[in-house]
């Protein structure tokens, strides 16, 4: 049986090709998982009864995977086949992606304006595949997650999940789909009820959607348990007796009790300290590759972006403005927003001299984004054209799409 992960693991300061500084997370042995014996917490428990447990957790398990209605066939997509995995079919497809919220002033509340958060988001995440989601503070990632999960509803586009279009769904058509999709809270306090105990908030998901009954769903939250490096006695136990790195860590088993095929993470180790960043990350890590798990992993930590993701997307003020994998993001950006946000990743090695890119101004307020290209306020090579004509994302190089004219 393995052993919790009490220990810290540091993250190593490296310095990545490009001259572009990186941490390195030194990542830890895949979790095994907890015998049925070991849920029981029974040493000498009898093998009928561990059988039976291990049954349970099977049948459980089965029943919160069982697929959505039958799947309705999606018009072709108008993306660029290189943004979508070779030979994978895709869990989640974006096209257009908008989120407006309405500015409303006065007595009778009438709309004056609009919050453009998101304005016209596209991408794919194939199965397997983690998308880093990168910007300053105010850009939209949260909102794109937060919008992907019909916690808000989009104001356009489409939401394609597995091949359906889920973006107009009702309440009720949309059921059935939520299990396949699940998301991991920036803080792992506030996400959880502190009146709930802990085997109660994992297996809360399970209970809504009606799978199991209780001992089956008692069986399942403590192979969760296993899952994530938490021990099965710490089930009756309340938030307030977890530290911030555990509780973070029933953040992610309540994420996968209905086994769902895509996990949205917002910025879900940004509160932690750098050595608990390091366990939950290769947590999240080994279960991807144990599960076939698909994340958008939302962040502002480059470092950390570079660590888990496989593509990286790059916003600035709700638009993408440069979409790669991140060997070639990190060695070769193309946009100048991308240029500026890898020089300001400080360098660990004092002896290493590198230019900063220093951008002026402030980020211009969403309810009135600038014309054209909305970067062209603080762009050091911006040109009249700029100012006038949005440029789309295209294709500068294989597999790397930015949003510039003039690179």
């Amino acid at each position: 049986m393995a052993e919790r992960m009490d220990h810290e693991m540091p993250i190593m300061p490296v310095a990545a090709s490009g001259g572009h500084a990186v941490a390195a997370v030194v990542h830890a042995p895949v979790i095994a998982a907890m015998t049925a014996a070991a849920v029981l917490g029974a040493g000498a428990a009898a093998a009928s009864a561990v059988a039976g447990t291990a049954n349970a957790v099977a049948a459980v398990a089965e029943r919160a995977s069982v697929p959505a209605a039958a799947r309705a066939t999606a018009p072709a997509s108008n993306i660029a086949s290189v943004q979508r995995p070779s030979g994978a079919h895709p869990v989640l497809e974006v096209r257009d992606l908008k989120k407006h919220f309405p500015v409303k002033k006065g007595l009778l509340r009438k709309t004056v304006g609009q919050v453009y958060a998101v304005d016209g988001v596209s991408f794919t995440i194939g199965k397997g595949e983690t998308l880093g989601l990168v910007g300053e503070s105010g850009c939209g990632k949260t909102t794109v997650g937060r919008t992907l999960l019909r916690l808000t509803e989009p104001s356009g586009g489409q939401i394609l999940l597995g091949g359906t279009d889920v973006t107009k769904l009702s309440k009720a058509e949309m059921r059935p789909y939520r299990r396949e999709m699940q998301i991991i809270f920036q803080d792992p306090f506030s996400s959880l009820d502190p009146r709930m105990s802990a085997g109660t908030i994992v297996g809360e998901p399970l209970m809504v959607h009606g799978v199991g009954n209780a001992d089956e769903r008692r069986a399942r939250v403590a192979e969760l348990f296993g899952r994530v490096g938490l021990r099965p006695g710490q089930m009756d136990n309340f938030p307030h007796q977890f530290s911030g790195g555990q509780r973070q860590r029933l953040g992610i088993a309540r994420a996968l009790a209905l086994n769902p095929k895509l996990i949205i993470g917002d910025e879900p180790v940004s509160a932690l300290d750098v050595s608990i960043q390091a366990q939950v990350i290769n947590i999240l890590m080994d279960l991807q590759k144990e599960l076939g798990l698909s994340y958008l992993f939302i962040s502002h930590n480059l470092a950390v972006v570079e660590h888990i993701s496989h593509r990286i997307a790059v916003m600035y003020l709700g638009r993408i403005v440069e979409y790669a994998d991140k060997k070639t993001l990190f060695t070769a950006p193309k946009h100048p927003y991308t240029e500026a946000l890898l020089s300001a990743v400080p360098v660990p090695d004092p002896a290493i001299k590198r230019s900063k890119v220093v951008l002026q101004g402030d980020v211009p307020s969403p309810v009135n984004p600038p014309s054209g290209c909305h970067f062209h306020t603080r762009c050091p090579i911006a040109e009249a054209r700029c100012k006038i004509e949005a440029p789309k994302l295209v294709e500068k190089a294989p597999g790397q799409f930015a949003a510039c004219h003039l690179r």
